[in-house]
């Protein structure tokens, strides 16, 4: 039986038992991490901004595992494993399963660093849930307020009317900062937001993270670890709008309404491109294969920084890559590539260096003490986002190679067996011994 299909009978048969059991395991609560500190801060701009410091923090958070809190690279190779790429320079990086949260390998991954539009996977994960993708609203004047100096901008116009579905495109293809400004302010305004988004990170176990602006836009205080960027972007690729909206290569968007020569008012519409380079590709770098998302970042004070997450005969990988020191055009992307082929080619030959710990809300099982993992660090289990409601689970296609929308991209959905899902409770998680990604895109080749 072919490897991919073995893969999926193994998941099907896992999730199968989860079903008729409701209960499985979920990792222990590691202790939380202090409060980011001053001199770990980003800043509004490079004018009033010193970058952070180049040498990690002696003690960091040792959430996932003790070896996580360590500075410098770590990894237990074993046998024929390949050796990490030696020619890596971001401050920060980690490579975990997508779905067992083993971490196969890290550097620095709880180093408190400014996290630039990465924030936007945590802003997504927070509000997807709230707005049906067919709610429409009216742009205001005071939606706009409050944008950086130097935001990247989707385009969104005063006294236009977008649809949920649109400013989504606009936070997850563009990075825009006004679509952000816009749910936010149909989520009750910036404030409540970012009251909401530290309150989700603190249930993911992100808490290395504290938000100040729900875009990213460097702000003092604002932080986040490569380890808490993959732990929000495990969390929103249980939600197949997340998943979607994060894949999409190009789609069509709302642009200002005008009369035309006969004086009818009609409304034009723009391409726009995903800046995510893996996924869309560059002149120096080519879209990498299963590629499915997640989301880019660069500020001034951030430098560059992204999450991706990749499939490969069978396996989901996530790569979290923060500020490449070498300043190479599209740097970010390149050591993401690099780690993404160290680890599908090491998985199953290294011993995990730590674990993606599940989300506070995920039940434990009476049965956890007597199945736990023997090696240090290996994930016994982890659950699965299950909200209900809009950006929740679903066995549904994400996206064909042309959505209704005029959004393209060469992907297929790539339904992962599941079975029935059991709820726990409303806006509760679905526990397995791992966390699939149902849905999850593939390229197709």
């Amino acid at each position: 039986m072919p490897a991919p299909m073995n893969q999926t009978v193994r998941r099907s048969l896992l999730v199968t038992a989860a079903s008729l059991t409701s209960l499985a395991l979920t990792a222990p609560v590691a202790l939380a991490a202090p409060k980011p500190s001053p001199s770990t801060s980003a800043s509004p701009s490079a004018s009033t901004s010193a970058s952070p410091s180049a040498t990690p923090p002696a003690n960091m958070s040792t959430v996932g595992g003790a070896r996580l809190g360590q500075a410098g690279t770590q990894v237990a190779l074993a046998g024929d494993a390949p050796v990490v790429p030696k020619d890596l320079t971001a401050r920060s990086w980690i490579v975990a399963d997508a779905e067992s949260g083993e971490v196969l390998a890290a550097h620095n991954a709880h180093w408190r660093l400014p996290p630039a539009s990465t924030m936007k996977m945590l802003f997504a994960d927070t509000l997807l849930p709230k707005f049906p993708r067919t709610t429409t609203h009216k742009v205001e004047p005071k939606d706009l307020e409050g944008i950086g100096s130097g935001s990247s901008l989707v385009g969104i116009k005063e006294n236009e009317t977008y649809t949920v579905h649109d400013l989504w495109l606009g936070v997850f293809l563009r990075s825009g900062n006004d679509a952000v400004h816009v749910l936010s302010a149909m989520n009750d305004g910036v404030a409540n937001t970012v009251k909401e988004m530290n309150e989700h990170a603190e249930e993911l176990q992100a808490l290395d993270t504290h938000v100040v602006s729900p875009d990213g836009y460097d702000a003092p205080g604002q932080v986040s670890s490569a380890y808490d960027l993959t732990l929000v972007a495990r969390s929103g690729l249980q939600k197949k709008d997340f998943r979607e909206y994060c894949s999409t290569v190009s789609a069509k968007f709302p642009g200002e309404t005008k009369k035309n020569k006969k004086g009818k008012k009609v409304r034009s519409t723009f391409e726009i491109q995903n800046t995510n380079r893996l996924l869309a590709g560059d002149y120096d770098v080519t879209q990498y294969p299963g590629i499915a998302g997640v989301k880019n970042g660069n500020t001034t004070n951030a430098g560059a920084t992204f999450t991706g997450v990749a499939e490969r005969d069978g396996r989901v990988l996530l790569v979290t890559v923060m500020n490449p020191e070498k300043s190479e055009h599209n740097e970010v992307y390149k050591e993401t590539a690099k780690l993404f082929d160290w680890g599908f080619a090491a998985a199953g030959k290294v011993t995990p260096v730590g674990e993606l710990v599940p989300p506070k809300g995920a039940a434990p099982s009476p049965q956890a003490s007597g199945q736990a993992s023997a090696q240090p660090g290996a994930n016994p289990s982890s659950g699965e986002s299950a909200k209900a409601g809009q950006g929740g689970t679903s066995q549904q296609p994400v996206a064909g190679a042309v959505a209704d929308d005029g959004s393209r991209g060469m992907w297929t959905a790539l339904a992962i067996a599941g079975g029935v899902l059991v709820l726990l409770a409303a806006g509760a998680f679905v526990v397995n011994r791992r966390w699939p990604l149902p849905d999850l895109v593939r390229r197709r080749r």
